[in-house]
């Protein structure tokens, strides 16, 4: 899943008090704001070495069916805890530098290994220092989703980290239409 960051061609240009010609931060599109995946890394950077959360919307089928397309995501800073088996993180990937949120399937000599829930393959390894943050909420439609951030996270890496997703889908799929047809009660 890549943060949402909108199409962004060339970004416009402002002048500088000395008249200097700059591109600009950002560009604005349809009432969003779309950053960079670099310019993103680096507010949500700021924001988190200050102990505050950072919320965004995301983009990508990476890590569905537990975040999806457009959901808005909380990123909590890792502070000193490490990143543990089953966290979904955001981190620069080592070989684009594009900002990525994945989750933590392995830990091999002080770095982590990283694999979207729906992606076909391995990140790779990723340091310490590239990831930002750990995803700690899942807004979707105005509600809250708790799936895969609680403990069933390590179910969910296990799964994930030997390909079984896949055919877990149409049992979730059948277990889904019973949990949403039960009535309230």
């Amino acid at each position: 899943m890549k943060p949402r960051r909108g199409n962004i061609k060339h970004a416009s240009m402002v002048t500088s008090p000395r008249h200097q010609v700059k591109p600009a931060l950002f560009t604005k599109k349809r009432g969003d704001l779309s950053l960079s995946s670099q310019q993103l890394e680096k507010l949500m950077r700021g924001v988190l070495n200050k102990g505050a959360c950072f919320r965004f919307q995301g983009k990508g089928f990476s890590m569905s069916p537990f975040i999806k397309d457009g959901d808005v995501l909380t990123i909590s800073p890792l502070q000193a805890s490490a990143p543990r088996f089953g966290d979904v993180v955001v981190f620069t990937h080592p070989n684009t530098g594009k900002l990525i949120i994945h989750r933590v399937i392995g830990k091999r000599a002080g770095s982590y290994l990283t694999k979207g829930d729906n992606a076909p393959e391995e990140d790779g390894l990723v340091s310490r220092a590239a990831i930002v943050g750990r995803v700690t909420r899942v807004q979707r439609n105005g509600k809250y989703v708790s799936l895969g951030l609680g403990p069933d996270r390590f179910i969910i890496a296990f799964v994930t980290r030997n390909g079984l997703l896949s055919l877990l889908n149409p049992a979730w799929r059948f277990v889904r239409f019973f949990v949403r047809s039960r009535p309230n009660g």
